[in-house]
């Protein structure tokens, strides 16, 4: 099945996800999943697909059994990120997934799919605490600086509920634009619908499991584990099959 995604036909062989959807199942960030990576065997191939899908991330699954899958954004090479793998989880019904960086768990809990990872291993961002949901809700674009920005506020702290936002500044890779549609086809600076690794490292840095809503509206869960790892969770619902 072909449909239009960021004003092109999808390929067939990709299915496009959309990944942390809200209660209602609206919202949530886009995913390509290509699912069998070597029709695009090389890096250059690789990118060239990823830059005209346009999402946050695109998954090049290279072994559905084993779960070994390549994450590429508009302009890079992630070694881990949140949404690309609970999405991938979810699609390939997979209790491991394999990556350079090393091995994420992944397991279905009723309506939540779940993968375990390090907060560590997600790119550094600037994670800044605003006085309430308003003032996140508030923002029309990031405040002046550089790096990746995630900006959050609590909505009811005793119970683990924070609003969020998420946007790339001026020192993000070019085409790495961390966000799905128009603005991470072009290189610009549209803002994260849904980020996972973001959500693990706040959730790292408080020391206690959240209910983020992020965006417009989607929802992401996070658990910490004693080891220092981290469980991060939410919907998955499928856009366009190939």
């Amino acid at each position: 099945m072909n449909a239009c995604v960021n004003d092109f036909d999808v390929p067939d062989g990709i299915d496009v996800l959309r990944v942390f959807c809200g209660p209602d199942g609206s919202n949530g960030n886009a995913l390509g999943v290509v699912r069998d990576g070597r029709r695009y065997p090389d890096n250059d191939s690789r990118q060239a697909l990823a830059r005209k899908l346009g999402f946050s991330e695109t998954v090049f699954v290279d072994d559905p059994e084993r779960g070994t899958v390549d994450i590429r954004t508009p302009g890079l090479r992630l070694p881990f990120a949140g949404h690309p793998l609970v999405g991938a989880a979810w699609l390939l019904d997979l209790e491991i997934l394999e990556l350079p960086i090393g091995d994420v768990t992944a397991r279905q809990d009723g309506e939540f799919t779940w993968i375990t990872g390090r907060p560590e291993w997600a790119p550094p961002r600037t994670l800044e605490q605003y006085a309430s949901a308003a003032e996140v809700e508030a923002l029309t674009g990031p405040p002046p600086g550089e790096g990746r920005l995630y900006v959050w506020a609590w909505e009811d702290e005793a119970a683990g509920r924070v609003r969020a936002r998420s946007f790339p500044r001026s020192s993000e890779e070019p085409g790495d634009s961390r966000s799905g549609g128009a603005g991470a086809h072009a290189g610009g600076t549209d803002e994260d619908e849904a980020t996972g690794a973001a959500a693990m490292q706040l959730s790292a840095e408080l020391g206690r499991a959240l209910n983020i809503t992020q965006g417009r509206g989607s929802q992401i869960l996070t658990a910490p584990a004693p080891d220092g790892t981290m469980e991060v969770g939410g919907r998955v619902l499928l856009a366009v099959a190939s």
